[in-house]
């Protein structure tokens, strides 16, 4: 093994009120992360390039070298969560999401209060795959509040979804409600819409009054009501190969990405939400992640020249706007999986290089154009660092755009 590529998902942040104007990088006690740092390089990143704020998929497409625009987030959660598809099948990212009424139209919260059990969205789901609709599709619920849709058949990606949180590089606070829209005058592009419409409408239909919502308004909770989609995809993406190296994934999305781009994936089954403690759920994950990270190094150290890992709990306290628990979910994988990285590395003169696929501050409670921090471990200079967003500015490693990032770190195919 070359090389270990630790992504923790929105990893970069601003000054926090409630961590006395620190990041939650700068806050941290990551004793082994300092370390690396002191015998590396440092820099920053714009996963995509400076003024655009990335989804995770146009990032992770971009920092692996391709254009963002050569993929498609639908595409890569529906493949990444088992589906099968061929060419026309359209799929979409979805959410289960909170609304007052379709006539109101406005948009309580785009995660169902992230109270949604998995036995919650099992039932769901298996309610919604029963809509009768003209043409076939299949709606799989995921993680937590996210699942994957699937409408098969000849349809047309040139749509817009009901979700228009990020689009095109900005980021837009949508608080009602919309329709999917065609993106230009093709008949099919139009029926395409028109058909993930009418889904979305039935789907209302049968969330709104399903038994498991009435039960959690009675319980004081937000019902699961609507469906946002985003992400149209009919084409398998055209990615770059990476045959050679090895992926921890457990999310849909970099399952799919990962497996598109010829990597060898080694998932787990992402731990069930009984209870309506997401964040003690995302901690439950967050150490099956860690410690399969572990296990999975130490099986394919021989068998691959590169592994990559993706955290992908660390972004959900910057959407929360939880500093002190992103500050802990932190120090937790610092004690964790790069303790285990900082007696692994150095005997082995491997390289290791820690960054994320985009900035997700808490009080924007979103992602943001800011750019990540790099930190690229190749036992050079000692001289004392402490891996955040203020050190990364000042280092050696300068300002890097996601295309360029590999070649930049010395990760070659």
């Amino acid at each position: 093994m070359k090389g270990v590529l630790v992504i923790l998902d929105g990893i970069g942040d601003l000054p926090c009120k409630q961590l006395k104007d620190k990041t939650p990088l700068e806050s941290a006690d990551m004793s082994n992360l300092d370390f690396l740092a002191a015998r590396g390089e440092m820099g920053i990143m714009y996963p995509v390039k400076p003024g655009f704020i990335p989804e995770s998929d146009e990032a992770i497409v971009s920092i692996f070298g391709n254009n963002q625009i050569d993929s498609t987030r639908g595409q890569l959660e529906a493949r990444g969560s088992g589906l099968k598809l061929i060419r026309g099948d359209l799929a979409f990212r979805a959410n289960f999401a909170t609304i007052d009424s379709l006539e109101k139209g406005n948009i309580i919260d785009r995660r169902a209060g992230r109270t949604l059990t998995t036995k919650e969205a099992e039932e769901l789901s298996k309610a919604l795959n029963k809509i009768n609709m003209s043409v076939k599709f299949l709606f799989k619920p995921t993680v937590q509040h996210r699942a994957a849709l699937v409408f098969k058949g000849g349809f047309s990606d040139n749509i817009l979804g009901n979700d228009l949180t990020y689009l095109q590089g900005k980021s837009i606070n949508v608080e009602k409600i919309s329709y999917c829209k065609p993106i230009d005058d093709d008949e099919n592009s139009q029926y395409s819409a028109n058909i993930a419409n009418e889904f979305i409408e039935k789907a209302y239909g049968v969330l709104n009054e399903h038994p498991v919502n009435r039960e959690r308004r009675k319980r004081g909770l937000l019902p699961a009501n609507y469906i946002l989609i985003r992400g149209a995809g009919i084409e398998v993406p055209k990615l770059k190969m990476y045959r050679r190296w090895a992926s921890v994934a457990y999310m849909p999305l970099e399952k799919g990405f990962s497996k598109l781009s010829g990597m060898t994936v080694y998932d787990f089954d992402y731990p069930k939400l009984k209870k309506l403690d997401a964040y003690q759920n995302l901690y439950d994950g967050l150490k099956e992640a860690c410690d399969f990270s572990i296990k999975t190094i130490e099986k394919v150290k021989r068998d691959f020249d590169y592994i990559y890992i993706h955290i992908k709990e660390t972004d959900l306290p910057g959407h929360d706007n939880k500093p002190i628990e992103k500050k802990l979910m932190f120090e937790y994988i610092d004690q964790t999986l790069f303790k285990f990285l900082r007696k692994f590395a150095p005997p082995k003169n491997i390289k290791v290089v820690v960054t994320g696929d985009h900035s997700t501050p808490c009080r924007l409670k979103g992602h943001s154009a800011d750019p990540v921090p790099v930190l690229l471990y190749n036992n050079s200079e000692l001289k004392e660092k402490h891996f955040s967003e203020a050190e990364a500015m000042k280092g050696k490693l300068g300002k890097i755009v996601g295309k360029e990032f590999l070649k930049k770190v010395g990760f070659d195919k």
